[in-house]
Parts: structure tokens; C-alpha cells; sequence
């Protein structure tokens, strides 16, 4: 039955869509003003009651029924729109502790009349509709923590106490009239879910829609509820319910609390209310912010478009709520951004299933049927050791722990319950998701009952029919559990492919179409079946569940594939090498098809590239069925692999001879790590403490190298060889120093640490995924006695924010290579400048650049200064005079002036160039003659994939000079290597990459992918239309390009792509190209290894060369398209240097770069490629590759094409560009902002971008800016805003 959508909630939507609304104040504040007394609450009804009703206020609906309804009155009055009943602790839990259980029905029922009367009052005077919002507060008990400090598993309610408590009070709130119902207050997050299960059981007995708000609290400036759930997890926990509003009241006043409104509005597809306390209470519990400076701060929440609706919490009074509508009036309501589809779980802390999560390692060690160790633990009730289990597999990767209780002799419910409840106690498991898991649904059930993250339910199925399955999902469903389908029917478990898709096909239309299932909460698991058991029918379960899985991802959108993948070499038992080397060639092959989730013994996993070849080839025989043979050679050949191999060097070792603190500097100087705990050990037994170690001979050796490198005569591949052996250094010293410190502790002495020159933040800002420059800037950093915490990659504004304040830096530093970052980097020091902070601010990253630093960062940032730095051996000397007392100010005021300068000049340069209307543009397009050159069509059309590529054809195709680059080496390649200043290190270095790539070459560190494809292709107008075949009928996509609009001298050309591709109506049949490459699979792991084995040289070095893998990956697939693919130019003789030089004929430009800047259309590309599935690409939301070593672009064959800059554009080609695109122009204005030429103008702000806008015009000729907009208008409203105008 479908219910009717409740007219309610389409007035609340239509009116939160014009204006930001406002929910009134606190009844407990004004109830407290009215200073009634013990009589005055006990009324006549309950003059001879057995006990002091005094404090309980909600009774004084039935005993004072006008006192109340005056003041929803007042609110009213004063501005509020939905007006909340004064039923907080009308439930029968929280009215026991006076004895009046048994009128909670009535008290919620007349709660919900006398709001309803008091907003029907004032709606007759005003005209303006009023919503009444049902009070649902959260009971004195909580279902996640026990009140018993000593019996962690203790509680003092349950899951269906709870429900069965505000069960009473909804249906009293529903049937006295309310328009919606306010889960409010909520510290845990599963009395919550208690509420909401209640609610959607009534509404849905009742038929009928009843919108609901949710509101959480954080309980302090940690950012967790009371029961430890971060505000994204807590989301995650409640949006089954669909609540109309999210957000969070009470506990923090509105200048603590806007962080966390801000987090929840970035992942939250609804509307926002926060109705925070008139600040904290005194000493005397009174509140004592002003109604117009709490108007002020929930003002900023409205005017930085954080909030739908606004009101109060403790402390406030009609006179705050007056003033907090007034406040908010002017401002646009937030706008709800449109949030992806993903599997979102929680525990305390969020899980998202993101393209960058290629496989979800589920841990099955805490499960009964699957370890024998810890069923034994839990029959013999050792729950502490059992714990310990659960907590070693999250330390070991898990994302997420599978509990299962199924053994014959346990009370499987009451050990699911007694574990969970544990587990709740323990945050460092509880971090994560829990798959709760049984066979028996009523052991499914009880363990819901006990998670207040969103879990996932592992399992159900159509085996006892749809009723049963439908009745299950429901139940999950109302839990907000994800859920695991068996293929599993009325006749059996699936065993063929046939029978698996049958069943999974069936199952998501029944859960999609009849429960109302989100698809991407639905996960099948289409069986894995043990293979090479002797059964010839056996034999191919690998290839039914591989292919099973390929189809589901295909024609089920947004379900996910698990498994428990044991099963697969269960014939194998006892013979793990065989066991594992299955594992992992079978995990390779599904991974790649789609199954994105699996029950794994992470531990016991072996890389493919790292099984032997020949098991491997049996392996991949059995498990893809290609021989009858296999499973008896895989049996006769696993007794094989046996045995190590060890290599040594001599060295000259003359200098052993010297004192430790001379060797110790030489080690340093020269990067040898080979005898550096020895000598560290040496020295520290010479030493009174570990600490004068570091302090003296090997900060002595570091200051040399310093020296060294700051009079160029060590260059940066050195230093980080020094950091190497430092570090080790550090890491032999470390436990004797935690040692001496608890040992000083215990004797209540003070241990002094060690002085560091300042302590650095350093992060590749929020959509970036690129990391080496910053990786080197922390080394040299460090090398300088700077104390560096890196942040690493992707990293949002208020993660780095929140790491500033927390360990006090003394100066953050930003790093990113593609242009979107740039704008994060703009975002960011205008979130510096909103936070009060003064610290230096650091800019750096290929794409960064002075002049932006300039015009677009420095204006956002005035409380601090703001340099950019271009490589890492400016680091030292600009973080040195940052933080020099003598040196700081002068600097500061000395960089700010250059930056002025520097913006001027370029928005004088910028206005002097004169550009062309687009119309006129165009008429000047590159004039092509295709029937002159006619296009040749391509040996194929559609895409080609080339996988384990082979990486020796790809190193004669490495261009060497950027890598020296990298290392911040100038000079070209070869004559770098005989360069008089850096001749011998650029050897040194190259010699270390050559060997380094030797041994990736040969051992396979690298997978290396790629994809390239070709598609019939016209221009039409300045974008290019693709078609499906040759017949030209079936446009499959279209590539945007654009125009350069800079006047140009005589016989120079307004270039875009599309002029390099035959117009449609030429009737030239013309073709485009397309590729994907990458070299980084695999890169990450290795350069990990290294790091943790503090070696950050050859975590670098690796790095870099799988970066120049890539490009020479991309300059191999486009000689080979050349030659032989599209053979436009089969014989091609050029060598490496004039493919360089690029002396080939045709182009190869990428989205995102300076023919076409739009980074957006590479997801046209990667749709086209299929770029995930075929060549293990993803793109990030700000649409940088991952992996990193990955390159992406076109193929243009006609003789005429070239590569150009488009350079900046005016507003009629974003307008125009926008239409084509489909976008709002705001959204193409932030995508091509490092290239327009104008000041962009908002109304208001794109969804896309609704996270941080900034959405109200400041003057009427400054409409709203984008975060960092560059326009000169703006600037100059920041500086008079910042006092610096």
C-alpha cells in the first residue's frame, strides 16, 4: 500500500525552500522563570499524590494546561514556525521516577492539543501557518552505555523496553494532532533508532506519513554524542528513517557547536536544523548569552548557508528567538546537496564504500563456525580474550567485523547480546561496522538490537519463501541495517550461473520495488563453492561466481557482491600455501568483476604478483576452469615451495674504525643505514639519557647535512637518504625513552622533551591524490629539526583545522597538483580566517603558483601571512623566518607587499588583453581541409584493454628529465649526469633509479593497466559528437571543448579540439581516440613498506618512477596507436628523444590540462574506457586519477592538430559551455576558475558545491563569491572586511 505523502510535510519543504525557518526556545527556561511551586505542579487533580511532583514538567500540561499553552504562545509570537510540545519526558521511563506511568498516554495526547491550540491562536492573528512538533527526548536511561563502571555489559534498558515507551507517547502526540515529530536531544544513538523503529512501526499499523527531525547532541568539543559516535557515523546510523531535518541541539553553545552543523550538512540530503544553548552555563547554571549576540552567531550560520532551521535550547527565551529570526531573515536557506549513493555504514566512526575501496576486508575471525579459538574463548565464557580477538583484526585492516554465535551448545542470542554490548565498551573496536551473523533471524534481531552504528545483516534469503524474506528485510530495514542476500531459493542454493542470477535478479526487484530498499544497502552473496574436489560438476563454481558476480554489477545498479572465500579451497585443508595462492588468484579474478566485499583472513593472504608463476598459472587453470587436468597438478605441485635466498655486499669500511659520534655523522652525511643501530646503541650507553643522542651526535650529524644542503653542496636525493638513517635512529631510541619516562613518572619526576624548531602540519588538501612534494618538503623539514605531522592525501579543510588547533602548530602547509585544488587551498585559508587563527600558511604543488597565491589565497587569509613555496629547499629558510623572533614581522609585511604587487600587475595584464566575443572567436577557428586529409579510420572501434602490461617495453619510453625535477635537480637529460654542480648526485640518483627499476621490472611491483579505445566522432559546433558505429545514428557522448578568446595577430588562430575533428555537416566521416594508463597499482603498498620501515628515500624513489612509468606508459599506447592501432602513421620511425620533442603527428591532450581545463570531462572518458572496471582507474570527486601514477587524455590524428593553451575566457563562452554541458553556470564557473576572465556573480550557490557556500550579497555590486573567488571587486571587499583595506 502506498501511503499518501502527509500535506504537512510538502507545506514544511515548500517553506523551507523560500526561507530559513525557525523552531522555537526552551519550555524548561520558562517554565524555571514562572517559579511555581509544589502545589502549583500538583494542581487539584493531583493535590494528595504520594510524592513531590515538583520538577516535572511536562505533568504541568494536565495541571497548569494555560501557563503552558501561553508560552508556545509567546514563541510563536516572537517568530517560530514549528513550535516543539512540552512532552521531553513523556515516556513511561522517565515518568517512573514518579510513579505516573500510567498517564503518559494522556500527557502526550493533550501535549500535542495544547501546542496545536496555541499555534491555531496565532496562526488566526498573524496568517502565517504553524507546524507542532512532537517532543521525543531521549529518557533518563541509555541502551549503548552501562551505568555500571565495572560490568561494561550491563544495561539498565533495552532496545524493546525503549520502544515499547515511546511507542505510548507517539501514539498520544499522534492522536492529539501533531504535524511532525522531533527526535531531539539524542547522546545515544540507539535509543534513538529505539524511536524511530516505534515510529515507523505506528505509522506504517496507521497507513499513514508522519515526517520526523532528528537531533543529535555533542556532548563536548570532542565532536562525539555521550555514546562516542562522530556526527557523520551518527547520519549514517538514522537516514533510514528519511528524516525531513538533521542536525543537532542542546549541551554546546552556537560557537561550538557550528563545526558540527557544518560536517553534518556536507553528507547530510536533507534539511539542517540546529538549535543550540544561549552558550554554557555558569557557575549557577543560568545561561548568559544575550538574545543579540546568540542572534549573531546562529546569523553566521545562516549567512555562510550552513542551516534550513534555526531556534534554541537551553537559556533561550521568545526575546532570543525574536532576535535569532531576525537575524536569519535575510539569508538564503542552505541548499540540500545531492549526495551519491553509496553503502554508508557506521560504527563510532563512518564507513563509505567509495570507488577508492576496491575490496572490504569483513573479519571473520569473531565468528563461532569459522575459529576455533574463539568459539572455544566464547563457550567457556572468556569474553575479555574474546575481545581482544575482535580488536587484533581491526588493528590488522578490517572494515568490518562479522559476529556470528551459531555453535550447538551456546545460547546463541543471549552470547550475540552479551558480546555486542562488550564491544560497544571498547571504542577501538567499536570504530567500526558490525555484520551481524547467524542463521537464525532471531539471533539477527537481538544483535540489531544492540548496535547503534548501521550495521550489516548477514544473512537473509528466499529459502522458506517471499513472505518470511519480505517480513525479515522489513524488520532490517527499520533497524537501518544493510543487508547480505543468499542466493538461496525455495528449491536450493544456487550452483550455477543460471541459477545464481535467477535468484539475485528476483530478490532486488522484490527488495527494491516491494520493501523500498535502497540498492546500494543490498549485498549478494551468490555462493562460493569449494573447486578441484574430483566432482566434474564442481569444476566450474569459480567461473559461475565470477561471472554471476560480473552480471549482477551490470544489470542490479548500486548492489554489491560479498563472499566467503575459504570455501573455495576447502578440497585444500591443511595445505595452506595451496590455500592462500586460491585465495588470491581467485580474489584477483572477482575483484576485477565486481565483488567488492568478502569474508578474508587478511593474514593470511599472499599478493598475486607475489605467487609463484607456476602455482599461479595452476591456480588460475583450476579456479577459470581451463583444464580438466589442473586439480591434480595442483596437488602434485604444492609440496614445491620451499626455502630462502640471501644476498650480501662487502664495502669499504675503513671509517668503523672512527669514534661512534663521527660514525654516526658520516652514516648521516652519506645516507647509511646499514650500522646505524649499532652505533645508536653504542652511543646511547656513553649517554646519561637516549635523548642527548638525538640531541647531540645525531642532531650534530643533521646540522651538517642542513649545512650541506642550504650551500648546495648536498642535494635533495641525499637528504632523504639522511632522513632514512635518522629515523631508524629515532625509532632504536624510542623504547628506551617511553621506557625512562614512564620510569620518571612512576617517581613523580617531570621529563622535559625534546626542542623541536616548530611543529609543521602538512596535507595534499580535500580531491588530490598527489603526494611527493609534500612528502620531500616534510623530509628536509625534519632534516632541519622541524617536527612534521603529514597529514597524507585527500584531506578536508576541517580535518586540517581541527589538527592545527589540536597540536598547536606553528605553521600549516597545503599541498595538490591539479586545479581543483586550488580552490580547496582558496576554501581553506578562508576557513583559517573564520577560525580566528593566525599561523603562517604555507601553498605548494605543481598547479600552485605565486601569482595565484596572490590573487586568490593571500586576500582570504589576513590574520596570518601566506607564502608560497615553490620547492622544498625554500622550505627551511621560509619556515625559519616565519617563525623568527627578530625575522617574522618584517617578513611577513614584506611577502604580503610583494603579493600586492604582484596581484595588481596581473589584474592590470589581465584587463589590458584584449579578447573576442565568442561568435567572433569561433569565426577565426583553425581552418582544417579534411577532404585534403582525409581521416583514416581506425583498425578497431570501441575500447581495447591491456592488463600486467609489460613494464621492461615500457623503460626505453621514460623521458628522465622531469624526474630530476622531482628531486629538484635542473638541468636536461642526459647532460644533467655530467652537470659540474649536481653532475655526481643526478649519477647517484640515477644510478639508485636505474637499480630500483631493475628490480620492479623484474619482481612486477607495478601492475601497469590501460585502456584505449576509438569511436566514430563529428564536430558539432565547438563539442564533438560520438556515435556508437559507423552508421553515425546513435550519438553515444559528447566531448565539450573549449575556445580561446585572446585576440590574435593575422594568420593566428582561436583554437579549440573540435577544430581538429570533421564537422558534421562536411559529411567527412571523422573518429576520436581515447586512453587510460596507469602504472600505480601496487605503488602505494610498496612505497608504505619502505615508509614504515622509516626508508622515505625509496618510498620517494618509487613513487617517482611509477609516475614516469606512466607517462612512458602513455607515450608507448600512443606510438603503438600510431603505428598499428589507428595506423595513421604505420611507419613511424622516431626515437624516444623526438617523441619527446614531440615531433609525431597528431595529439594526445588531457581533460583537466591547457587544451581543454575542464577536469570534468574526464568522466565522459572514464565512461567511455569503463576506466574502473577495465583499467583499475578511479576518479576522486575533485577528478584527480587514483591511482596517482595514471595518465588520461584523446587521440587527434588530422596532420593540422597541435597542442595550445585555451588561456583565460570570458563569461558568454562559460555561459554558453555551461548549456552545452548541462551544467548551472555556477558549477562550470567553479570548475574553470584558474580561467576566467571575469568576476563570477552568484545567486545563490550550486548543489554540487552546497557544503561551504557563501550565499548572500554582501553590497549590491557584489552579488555572492564562490570560497577564494579572484575577482578585484572581491578582494577588496575581503581586505576592508579583514580591517586591511
Amino acid at each position: 500500500m502506498t501511503v499518501p505523502t502527509s500535506p504537512k510535510r510538502t507545506a514544511l519543504l515548500n517553506a523551507a525552500h523560500e526561507r530559513i525557518l525557525v523552531l522555537d526556545g526552551a519550555m524548561g527556561t520558562m517554565i524555571q522563570n514562572l517559579q511555581l511551586d509544589e502545589a502549583a505542579f500538583r494542581g487539584e487533580r493531583f493535590k494528595n499524590f504520594h510524592r513531590d511532583l515538583r520538577g516535572n514538567n511536562d505533568l504541568l500540561i494536565l495541571t497548569q494546561p494555560q501557563a503552558i499553552e501561553d508560552i508556545h504562545a509567546a514563541y510563536l509570537r516572537a517568530g517560530a514556525d514549528i513550535v516543539a510540545t512540552n512532552t521531553f519526558s513523556t515516556t513511561s521511563i522517565a515518568q517512573a521516577d514518579y510513579d505516573l506511568t500510567d498517564i503518559v498516554y494522556e500527557m502526550a495526547r493533550e501535549g500535542a492539543r495544547l501546542a496545536g491550540n496555541a499555534a491555531r491562536r496565532v496562526e488566526a492573528e498573524d496568517g502565517k501557518p504553524r507546524f507542532v512538533a512532537g517532543a521525543i527526548g531521549p529518557t533518563n536511561r541509555t541502551a549503548s552505555i552501562s551505568p555500571d563502571v565495572s560490568n561494561p555489559g550491563y544495561r539498565a534498558v533495552t532496545f524493546d523496553d525503549l520502544r515499547k515507551s515511546y511507542g505510548e507517547q507517539i501514539n498520544g502526540m499522534l492522536d492529539g494532532g501533531v504535524d511532525l515529530l522531533l527526535v531531539e536531544t539524542i547522546f545515544d544513538t540507539l535509543n534513538a533508532k529505539a524511536a524511530l523503529y516505534a515510529i515507523a512501526e505506528i505509522t506504517e499499523a496507521r497507513g499513514i506519513d508522519m515526517p520526523v527531525m532528528v537531533s543529535g547532541t555533542i556532548t563536548d568539543k570532542s565532536g562525539r554524542l555521550l555514546s562516542g559516535q562522530m556526527p557523520e557515523a551518527f547520519w549514517n546510523s538514522v537516514r533510514h528513517a528519511k528524516p525531513v531535518t538533521i542536525g543537532f541541539n542542546c549541551a554546546l553553545g552556537a560557537e561550538d557547536l557550528r563545526a558540527h552543523i557544518a560536517d553534518i550538512g556536507r553528507v547530510a540530503d536533507t534539511l539542517v536544523c540546529a538549535y543550540p544553548n544561549a552558550g554554557l552555563p555558569n557557575e549557577f547554571g543560568q545561561y548568559d548569552e544575550t538574545p543579540e549576540y546568540m542572534a549573531r552567531l546562529v546569523g553566521e550560520f545562516a549567512r555562510d548557508g550552513l542551516v534550513n532551521i534555526v531556534g534554541g535550547c537551553c537559556g533561550t527565551t521568545p526575546d532570543h528567538i525574536a532576535a535569532i529570526a531576525a537575524a536569519v531573515a535575510p539569508h538564503k536557506p542552505r541548499i540540500v546537496p545531492e549526495i551519491e549513493p553509496r553503502l554508508r555504514l557506521s560504527g563510532l566512526e563512518p564507513f563509505i564504500l567509495t570507488h577508492a575501496i576496491p575490496f572490504v576486508n569483513v573479519g571473520e575471525r569473531t565468528n563461532v563456525t569459522g575459529s576455533a579459538r574463539f568459539r572455544k574463548l566464547i563457550t567457556a565464557g572468556d569474553y575479555t580474550a574474546a575481545l581482544q580477538v575482535a580488536r587484533d583484526q581491526v588493528e590488522n585492516g578490517a572494515q568490518i567485523i562479522d559476529v556470528n554465535m551459531d555453535e550447538g551448545l551456546l545460547d546463541s542470542e543471549a552470547a550475540m547480546v552479551t558480546f555486542l554490548n562488550l564491544v560497544a565498551a571498547e571504542p577501538d573496536i567499536a570504530r567500526v561496522p558490525v555484520m551481524v551473523d547467524s542463521s537464525k533471524f532471531s539471533v539477527i534481531e537481538a544483535g540489531l538490537k544492540c548496535v547503534q552504528g548501521k550495521p550489516v545483516v548477514n544473512s537473509i534469503s528466499m529459502k522458506e519463501g517471499e513472505e518470511k524474506f519480505i517480513h525479515e528485510a522489513k524488520i532490517a530495514r527499520r533497524h537501518g541495517a544493510a543487508v547480505v542476500v543468499m542466493a538461496f531459493d525455495e528449491v536450493g542454493q544456487a550452483d550455477t550461473f543460471a541459477r545464481k542470477t535467477e535468484i539475485c535478479k528476483r530478490a532486488y526487484d522484490i527488495l527494491v520495488n516491494r520493501v523500498g530498499f535502497p540498492p546500494e544497502d543490498i549485498i549478494f552473496d551468490p555462493n562460493i563453492f569449494a573447486i578441484a574436489t574430483g566432482i566434474e560438476e564442481h569444476n566450474n563454481y569459480g567461473v559461475d561466481f565470477i561471472e554471476a558476480t560480473r552480471w549482477i554489477r551490470q544489470n542490479l545498479p548500486g548492489a554489491h557482491i560479498s563472499g566467503g572465500v575459504s570455501n573455495l579451497s576447502f578440497s585444500f585443508r591443511g595445505n595452506e600455501p595451496v590455500r592462500e595462492a586460491m585465495h588470491s588468484v581467485f580474489l584477483y579474478h572477482a575483484i576485477k568483476a565486481g565483488m567488492d566485499m568478502g569474508i578474508v583472513n587478511a593474514g593470511q593472504m599472499i599478493v598475486y604478483d607475489d605467487i609463484d608463476a607456476e602455482l599461479r598459472q595452476v591456480c588460475e587453470d583450476v579456479i577459470l576452469n581451463r583444464d580438466p587436468g589442473a586439480s591434480e597438478r595442483l596437488l602434485a605441485l604444492a609440496e614445491k615451495f620451499r626455502g630462502n635466498k640471501t644476498q650480501t655486499k662487502e664495502a669499504d669500511l675503513a671509517w668503523r674504525e672512527w669514534p661512534v659520534e663521527k660514525r654516526l655523522s658520516h652514516s648521516l652525511v652519506h645516507g647509511i643505514t646499514e650500522f646505524i643501530d649499532v652505533d645508536t646503541e653504542e652511543a646511547r650507553k656513553a649517554s646519561k639519557r637516549p635523548l642527548d643522542v638525538i640531541e647531540g651526535p645525531l642532531m650534530a650529524g643533521m646540522n651538517v647535512v642542513g649545512d650541506l644542503f642550504g650551500d648546495g653542496k648536498m642535494f635533495l636525493p641525499q637528504v632523504v637518504k639522511s632522513a632514512r638513517v635518522m629515523k631508524q635512529a629515532v625509532a632504536w631510541l624510542m623504547p628506551f625513552m617511553e621506557e625512562e619516562k614512564a620510569r620518571n613518572l612512576a617517581n613523580g619526576i617531570g621529563t622535559e622533551g625534546s626542542s623541536s624548531a616548530g611543529k609543521i602540519v602538512l596535507a595534499t588538501v580535500k580531491g588530490d591524490v598527489h603526494d611527493i612534494g609534500k612528502n620531500i618538503v616534510g623530509i628536509v623539514l625534519q632534516c632541519n629539526n622541524f617536527e612534521v605531522i603529514d597529514l597524507g592525501v585527500m584531506v578536508p579543510a576541517a580535518k586540517i583545522v581541527e589538527t592545527v588547533k589540536a597540536e598547536k602548530a606553528d605553521i600549516v602547509g597545503l599541498s595538490g597538483l591539479i586545479t581543483p585544488s586550488l580552490d580547496e587551498m582558496a576554501f581553506f585559508a578562508g576557513e583559517l580566517q573564520r577560525e580566528g587563527l593566525k599561523l603562517p600558511l604555507l601553498i605548494g604543488g605543481a598547479t600552485t603558483s605565486r601569482v595565484h597565491t596572490a590573487v586568490k589565497i593571500d586576500p582570504s587569509y589576513r590574520a596570518g601571512p601566506v607564502v608560497h613555496v615553490n620547492d622544498a629547499s625554500r622550505a627551511v629558510g621560509v619556515a625559519s623566518a616565519l617563525l623568527s623572533p627578530e625575522k617574522r614581522v618584517a617578513y611577513a609585511a614584506e611577502v604580503r607587499a610583494e603579493y600586492a604587487k604582484i596581484s595588481d600587475a596581473h589584474l592590470r595584464a589581465q584587463a589590458d588583453k584584449k579578447r573576442l566575443k565568442l561568435a567572433d572567436a569561433r569565426k577565426n577557428r583553425v581552418p582544417v581541409d579534411f577532404a585534403a586529409n582525409k581521416p583514416v579510420k581506425p583498425t578497431f572501434l570501441g575500447t581495447k584493454s591491456f592488463d600486467a602490461y609489460d613494464l621492461a617495453e615500457l623503460v626505453p619510453y621514460i623521458d628522465w628529465t622531469p624526474f630530476f625535477q622531482t628531486w629538484e635537480l635542473a638541468g636536461r637529460f642526459p647532460a644533467i649526469l655530467d652537470d659540474a654542480k649536481v653532475g655526481e648526485v643526478a649519477r647517484s640518483l640515477y644510478d639508485d633509479a636505474r637499480k630500483m627499476l631493475d628490480l620492479i621490472v623484474k619482481e612486477k611491483w607495478f601492475r601497469a593497466r590501460a585502456t584505449v579505445g576509438f569511436w566514430p566522432a563529428n564536430a558539432v559546433g565547438d563539442d564533438i559528437a560520438l556515435y556508437a558505429d559507423e552508421s553515425r545514428t546513435k550519438q553515444i557522448a559528447t566531448l565539450h571543448t573549449l575556445r580561446q578568446q585572446l585576440e590574435k595577430r593575422e594568420g593566428r588562430f582561436n583554437a579549440a579540439l573540435a577544430d581538429f575533428i570533421a564537422p558534421v555537416d562536411t559529411g567527412v566521416p571523422d573518429y576520436v581516440g581515447g586512453f587510460v594508463v596507469t602504472a600505480g597499482i601496487g605503488e602505494d603498498a610498496v612505497a608504505d613498506r619502505f615508509k614504515m620501515a622509516n626508508d622515505d628515500y625509496s618510498s620517494i624513489l618509487c613513487k617517482a618512477l611509477a609516475d614516469r612509468l606512466a607517462e612512458a606508459f602513455a607515450e608507448r599506447m600512443h606510438a603503438r596507436v600510431r603505428r598499428e592501432f589507428w595506423a595513421y602513421a604505420p611507419d613511424e620511425a622516431l626515437s624516444c628523444d623526438d617523441l619527446i620533442l614531440e615531433k609525431y603527428r597528431g595529439i594526445r591532450p588531457a581533460p583537466g590540462y591547457p587544451a581543454q581545463p575542464d577536469h570534468t570531462e574526464k568522466a565522459t572518458l572514464f565512461e567511455l574506457l569503463d576506466a574502473e572496471a577495465t583499467a583499475g582507474v578511479k576518479l576522486t570527486e575533485s577528478f584527480a586519477m587514483w591511482p596517482g601514477s595514471s595518465v588520461s587524455g584523446l587521440y587527434f590524428a588530422n596532420p593540422a592538430s597541435y597542442y595550445f593553451g585555451v588561456g583565460k575566457i570570458e563569461r558568454d563562452q562559460v555561459e554558453d559551455y555551461a548549456a552545452r554541458k548541462g551544467m548551472t553556470v555556477t558549477e562550470a564557473e567553479r570548475w574553470l576558475a584558474p580561467v576566467l576572465n571575469y568576476i563570477p556573480a552568484r545567486e545563490g550557490t550550486d548543489k554540487a558545491f552546497a557544503a561551504t557556500p557563501a550565499n548572500d550579497e554582501t553590497s549590491k555590486d557584489l552579488a555572492s563569491h564562490p570560497p577564494g573567488c579572484t575577482c578585484a571587486v572581491h578582494l577588496v571587499w575581503q581586505k576592508k572586511r579583514a580591517g586591511a583595506g
